[in-house]
């Protein structure tokens, strides 16, 4: 006969062997947040953004709990490649040199890329006007790419940063004459706000994929296919059951999508 010491051991150890009582799988997401507003940080210090609120939610529909680690633009790959973190999820645009590197999730969402200079500025279809001008744009991005390919032979002198904020505080300061990032951050982070008062889109609008890439996606680490196809399938779902869309409207006025 067994006592009841045992019978609530064994019921204990059944309970522990369950899916309820299993450990918790943890998801470890890197992001930068100093991209409004797609990412930023509120005044009491905490992560907000489309970015970190899309990452919770694939982290909800994949049953595992989101743990962001914070950090510099530039780092989040390399972060990934030493196992630091699991996941890249900080508008990193999806390009044929990244992916030789890490592997992507299709995308999440897509943005073009344009200038930003004193409104009534003109520039031409070819950026030849730019000549002794100096355009800041955040360092290691897609927008780094083209201006290096693109406007340093035309005698343009990039200023490469950190983050876009540093561009917007140099460019109203009177250090720089524009700056090339990509189109949603630039407009609602920079020329919506009060401090992006006189300043304008310039020049075309730049939507080549050589450039500008197939979309945000989100980044893992190569060869790691799992989770890239649970991503995706998260990312399907809450594109299906309208979380997705709920998220964007928080943040803005159209689809972000893309086609």
């Amino acid at each position: 006969m067994k006592t009841p010491s045992l019978i609530a051991g064994l019921a204990l150890s059944l309970l522990a062997a369950s899916p309820l009582f299993a450990a918790e799988k943890t998801l470890r997401i890197g992001i930068e947040a100093a991209y409004p507003p797609f990412a930023f940080k509120t005044p009491e210090g905490s992560i907000s953004g489309f970015d970190y609120d899309i990452g919770n939610a694939l982290c909800a529909q994949m049953q595992v709990k989101c743990e962001w680690t914070e950090q510099e633009y530039d780092g989040l790959i390399p972060s990934l490649k030493v196992k630091k973190i699991d996941a890249a999820l900080s508008s990193i645009t999806i390009t044929e040199e990244r992916k030789r590197s890490v592997d992507f999730t299709h995308k999440y969402y897509f943005t073009s890329a344009r200038l930003a200079m004193k409104d009534g500025a003109q520039v031409d279809d070819q950026y030849t006007s730019l000549k002794g001008k100096r355009i800041g744009v955040q360092r290691a991005t897609t927008t780094d790419r083209f201006v290096t390919a693109v406007l340093v032979p035309k005698g343009v002198e990039i200023v490469r940063y950190t983050s876009n904020e540093e561009i917007f505080m140099d460019l109203v300061a009177g250090r720089l004459d524009g700056v090339f990032a990509d189109t949603i951050p630039l407009q609602q982070g920079f020329l919506e706000t009060p401090k992006g008062a006189g300043y304008a889109f310039v020049g075309p609008e730049l939507k080549d994929p050589q450039y500008v890439g197939e979309g945000a996606g989100i980044a893992v680490r190569k060869g790691n296919t799992q989770l890239v196809s649970e991503l995706n399938q998260a990312i399907d779902a809450i594109r299906a059951n309208g979380e997705y869309q709920k998220i964007q409207a928080k943040y803005f006025k159209s689809d972000i999508y893309g086609d």
